[in-house]
């Protein structure tokens, strides 16, 4: 194989490729749901349950899929969870009830669980620390992608075909990334294309300390407040993620009325409004930390407050008289939300050992996704009595909380203080 410059971003691509057929396969339900529920007689609570299967199957998974991540290596886990990701998806095109639906999803959940910490086992291995927050928000911009490229996909399906076709094609496409993926991947020791000069950037940019190659402890990490410091943030944001995706279908339909080629031309918008949030993450905490001198974590918990101070624009949606003003509230949620997400998921390569950063992602992970099914069950338990105002105004007040704790719990290590004072032009 020849020599390819840059080949970090490249390999990064590919990440952010596997994440967008990720998010666009877990997309398709709520997008498909206003068909769905009337071809099946599903009502609004029972599609919180089937929601819900994801949720909690996602929620238990992703220590389990960081920790085999970290086990038996990113290629072949990466690829195996991804395998079973798309073939559960195609599956969902059987489904014949919501109990059935809601099977198909619990296990497709417990499978997708692997796609951040995936993202970010590899910007640990592949990135320099200055690089990081960049990294991160391109990989993690593939979620957005998936959930943007979801609304015109799925309704296209579906009037052209049926929604069981929508289901069927998102779940192919995982297989045809599976392809890339084996073909192309390799870690940063032993890709063929990787030339010497990005190999020595890349490890002489990474922390020393955080290389030590010790099996990751659950024990330990769960012992660290640098853990619950970004586990906690996550599990009051990640709510915000899940009505974005899985819901603002719905209430445009139910609440704003608007018909299957409205949502198709509108309502991918909040998510290219997060593609914009993942990338502006990271270039906010350098520029702070250029400009000002702080650290790399204070730099970091800036640009997650800053993203939490915009998300109480959300908190308006239900007071909208406009169902256009609404979708612009929405889609500067969707900015917002991801900038901080982002940043707060970065943190676990700040703060971790490489060895730990898969788990320590998918631990965090358990937690944000935790926040996001009891939030999902409340609404479908609630929505039909007290609409979805009151669910609105929260999302617009649980990252303020989300900031102070990452304020207060979080500690830098003296080493990171160190290098920082020594190299205060630190990470993008």
């Amino acid at each position: 194989m020849p020599k390819i410059r840059h080949l970090r971003w490249w390999i990064i691509g590919l990440v952010c490729l596997g994440t967008i057929t990720n998010y666009l396969a877990r997309s398709t339900l709520g997008v498909a749901a206003p068909t769905l529920l009337k071809e099946l007689d599903i009502s609004t609570q029972q599609y919180s349950w089937i929601l819900g299967a994801f949720q909690a199957g996602y929620t238990i998974a992703q220590p389990i899929c960081g920790y085999v991540l970290d086990v038996i290596g990113l290629k072949i886990g990466f690829a195996l969870f991804a395998v079973a990701w798309s073939v559960l998806t195609m599956a969902h095109g059987l489904a014949g009830s919501w109990v059935s639906m809601a099977w198909l999803r619990g296990l497709m959940g417990m499978a997708e669980a692997t796609a951040i910490p995936a993202g970010m086992k590899t910007t640990a291995e592949w990135f320099p620390a200055k690089e990081r927050g960049l990294a991160g928000g391109l990989f993690n911009a593939g979620t957005s992608v998936g959930a943007m490229l979801a609304p015109p996909l799925v309704v296209w399906a579906i009037l052209n075909y049926n929604w069981q076709a929508a289901f069927l094609i998102t779940g192919a496409l995982g297989l045809v990334w599976t392809v890339l993926w084996l073909w192309f991947y390799q870690g940063p020791d032993k890709h063929p294309a990787l030339t010497d000069e990005e190999r020595t950037l890349i490890t002489s940019g990474q922390e020393t300390h955080l290389q030590t190659g010790a099996k990751p402890s659950l024990k330990q990490i769960l012992r660290q407040r640098n853990f619950w410091g970004i586990a906690l943030p996550r599990f009051l944001a990640d709510p915000a993620w899940g009505t974005f995706t899985f819901w603002v279908p719905l209430y445009l339909a139910s609440v704003r009325h608007w018909d299957l080629k409205q949502i198709a031309m509108f309502a991918w918008l909040p998510f290219l409004a997060a593609d914009f949030g993942c990338i502006v993450g990271g270039p906010v905490a350098s520029f702070l930390q250029r400009t000002t001198g702080m650290s790399l974590i204070n730099a970091r918990r800036c640009a997650f407050t800053m993203g939490a101070v915009l998300m109480l624009a959300p908190a308006f949606i239900g007071f909208a008289d406009s169902a256009y003003t609404a979708m612009a509230l929405i889609c500067v949620g969707g900015f917002a939300h991801q900038m901080l997400s982002t940043t707060v998921i970065t943190m676990a390569s700040d703060l971790f050992r490489r060895s730990e950063v898969g788990t320590v992602a998918g631990l965090a992970g358990t937690c944000g996704w935790t926040g996001q099914l009891i939030f999902s069950l409340m609404i479908g338990a609630l929505v039909s009595t007290i609409g979805y105002n009151p669910f609105f105004v929260c999302l617009g007040l649980l990252d303020l909380v989300g900031a102070v704790l990452l304020w207060t719990l979080v500690r830098e290590r003296k080493e990171d203080a160190a290098a920082a004072a020594a190299t205060p032009q630190a990470a993008h």
